[in-house]
């Protein structure tokens, strides 16, 4: 047979075309990682555009598929396509969050249109959708297993919740609504991040900084220094903020430092993200009542354990109702406290509220922030972070400088059974960058799943913070606030990596967001446990364990303000689920309706002119709108569930093959409730939050 001269040609185009971009041939790497020591910014438009086409050809095939519609050909088909954008997407948003520059944040304004487009033209497929509904329509007949019963739900689930049961006109409007939206999502993260970098506090007097620990100093030295500036140099990431807030004799900086921070996205200039609020919230009561629902949170909690806003605001009122007499208390406790030391009257506000805490929890528990940093040095509390996975689930953790990272700063680990199966790749990013967002999280940037030969394809996991970074004279000290981050992010990065399922939309942390955060906050516990810390915290300079002393003052300052924190969370709560119940369009003053959701969770005093929605990432851009209460939520199963480790031991291997069993292997298979009584033996009770946080004997 002839082949022509131009498929010739156009074949050794596309292959040369691959060759030159990393992100679409073949990763010749350790576990297939991704070459991000080959990968440049002008690789990823074109690698997004080449996997949009080979999605659209995957898609053509299963619906031009002559065969009647069945779960394999349709379902499972649809499931499996896709792979190559998925891959490079997760390649581009991973550096985009954690090293992003104006040319990236540039990319992502071409690119997010894209992938929205690309998202809606498959949901919006009636010939597609036609053939996912004769297979739903026929579920009670198919007897499918478990995990697969649950796919064929999420899928058609999937479509519905993105128009495709619309009329013609329908699917035209959600279409460009669903745009828009994306579009003003990113938007809004990009400015919170340009207006937080541009913020400095270039301090040239001594004076200034009294009351600063040595450690705080250092680092606002080092980083004028690296700005080549002369002074010391505060911004608002958080290694910076918060020891400012907590230890700065000067209240006036500290008000500074304050409406700064809470001024990101309100300043009337062109980061302002008052009226991208205006229009995501608008945009998303559209979507919401466009596919039947009345607000856009009843939209978001049909499918989660919550299912309705009224189990939501029962929640929230119940925790208020237990927590807010607390906080008062603490509140009044802690102005009686800063008039003792002033000598005088003194309203506290915001900017004192960490000042004053600090000083109180010392002379109370003999304890800060300062005395207990020396012994938790980052890499002793990582071997500890580590040593706690391997005593509860057997794993290890091998360092891999082969593996390509997108920053010096990355470190990679191989991650294997106690058998010495390999079961993932886990990449750790600590330090804050100008080019980072604020925060932490977990990504996995590689999927769990079994291929349709039954290979299992182990993740790749991401876990990012911004520690305190080492200095001159000293490695990287982390609080006991960081180290419970760390906590967190790992409880969530091993539930990625020990997934054990058969489909990537249903793996690792894909699951409803009431419940992923159960992974992440039950690790939590161990760091208020004695012989967890004994463990993992030692002088960086002697070797010194911790001393007991200083352990029993940590955890008897473990619930100190806890009211305060519970009322905070709440209020987040409060002011997501404002948002998101609207049923008719909001035009008003964003600081009013602000003022107005959340009041009644408030304990510190309003502060005119300051903001917290126009910053607000996880609802607004981050994937959180009517989910914030989440975090509440999952704190009580959390609590729940720990107190099994607590009856049993908190490093009991059988609860701990339990809780890997039932829970973290599972991903979405089934439905979260389920999961949970499975290892618990019942529904989870508040009691024992109530218990642990000292509010119930």
């Amino acid at each position: 047979m002839k082949i022509s001269v131009i498929f010739l040609f156009t074949l050794s185009f596309f292959n040369m075309t691959h060759a030159a971009n990393p992100l679409l041939g073949a990763y010749r790497t350790p576990h297939e990682t991704y070459p991000f020591d080959k990968i440049k910014h002008a690789h990823y438009l074109p690698a997004v555009d080449e996997s949009i086409r080979q999605l659209e050809k995957e898609v053509a095939s299963i619906v031009n598929n002559p065969q009647p519609p069945t779960f394999e050909n349709t379902v499972v088909a649809l499931e499996r396509s896709g792979k190559l954008l998925g891959r490079v997407t997760s390649a581009f948003f991973a550096v985009l969050n954690a090293e992003a520059d104006e040319e990236m944040m540039n990319l992502s304004q071409e690119i997010s249109p894209k992938l929205s487009e690309c998202r809606n033209n498959i949901h919006l497929n009636e010939a597609l959708f036609a053939r996912i509904k004769a297979v739903y329509d026929q579920k009670a007949s198919l007897n499918l297993p478990v995990e697969e019963a649950k796919l064929l739900q999420r899928t058609f689930d999937g479509f519905a919740d993105n128009g495709a049961s619309l009329p013609p006109e329908g699917k035209d409007r959600f279409r460009r609504l669903s745009m828009e939206l994306s579009q003003l999502q990113l938007t809004f993260e990009q400015n919170v991040l340009k207006d937080k970098n541009r913020y400095e506090l270039l301090l040239t007097d001594e004076k200034d900084l009294a009351g600063l620990p040595e450690s705080a100093r250092e680092a606002a030295l080092l980083r004028a220094g690296e700005k080549g500036k002369t002074g010391w140099l505060f911004t608002l990431s958080e290694p910076s903020y918060i020891p400012f807030m907590q230890y700065a004799d000067n209240r006036s900086l500290r008000e500074q430092l304050f409406r700064a921070r809470q001024q990101t996205g309100n300043s009337d200039n062109e980061y302002d993200n008052k009226e991208n609020i205006r229009k995501i919230v608008r945009i998303r009561m559209e979507i919401a009542q466009l596919l039947g629902y009345k607000n856009y949170a009843e939209y978001e909690l049909k499918n989660k354990m919550a299912k309705k806003s009224e189990n939501v605001y029962r929640l929230l009122e119940q925790l208020l109702e237990a927590y807010k007499p607390v906080a008062i208390n603490e509140y009044n406790t802690i102005q009686g406290f800063a008039m003792g030391i002033e000598n005088r009257q003194v309203t506290l506000m915001p900017w004192d509220w960490s000042y004053y805490s600090e000083k109180l929890k010392n002379i109370r528990f003999r304890v800060d922030d300062e005395m207990t940093r020396p012994y938790f040095e980052l890499e002793r509390v990582t071997k500890g972070v580590f040593g706690l996975a391997t005593q509860l689930y057997g794993i290890t953790f091998r360092e891999n400088r082969e593996i390509p990272v997108y920053h010096p700063e990355v470190r990679t680990y191989e991650v294997s059974d106690e058998n010495g199966k390999f079961l993932a790749v886990l990449y750790t990013d600590f330090f804050p960058r100008e080019g980072k967002q604020s925060g932490a999280w977990m990504d996995g940037i590689q999927p769990q799943y079994r291929d349709k030969k039954g290979i299992d394809h182990r993740p790749h996991i991401v876990i990012v913070m911004n520690f305190t970074r080492p200095t001159e004279t000293k490695p990287s000290l982390l609080t006991y606030e960081e180290v419970n981050t760390f906590l967190h992010e790992f409880g969530h990065a091993l539930h990625g990596m020990l997934s054990e399922v058969t489909y990537s939309s249903l793996s690792g942390t894909g699951v409803e967001q009431d419940f992923v955060e159960l992974p992440s906050q039950i690790m939590e516990n161990w760091l208020d446990e004695e012989p967890f810390l004994d463990r993992i915290a030692a002088h960086y300079q002697t070797g010194e364990k911790i001393p007991s002393e200083l352990v029993h003052n940590l955890m008897d300052a473990s619930n100190f303000n806890t009211g305060y924190k519970c009322c905070r969370q709440v209020s987040f709560g409060l002011l997501d689920m404002a948002w998101h119940t609207l049923t008719t369009p909001f035009d008003g003053d964003v600081a009013a309706f602000e003022k107005n959701a959340w009041e009644r969770a408030l304990i510190l005093p309003a502060v005119p002119g300051t903001l917290m929605s126009s910053s607000f990432n996880h609802i607004f851009s981050g994937g959180y709108a009517a989910g914030y209460y989440g975090y509440k939520w999952a704190e009580v199963m959390d609590a729940d569930a720990f107190s099994v480790f607590k009856t049993a031991g908190i490093f009991d291997r059988n609860v701990a093959n339990a809780f890997r069993e039932h829970i973290l292997s599972k991903g979405d298979t089934e439905e979260p409730d389920v999961l949970y009584k499975r290892f618990r033996g019942r529904e989870p009770s508040i009691d024992a939050l109530l218990i642990r946080n000292g509010v119930k004997k």
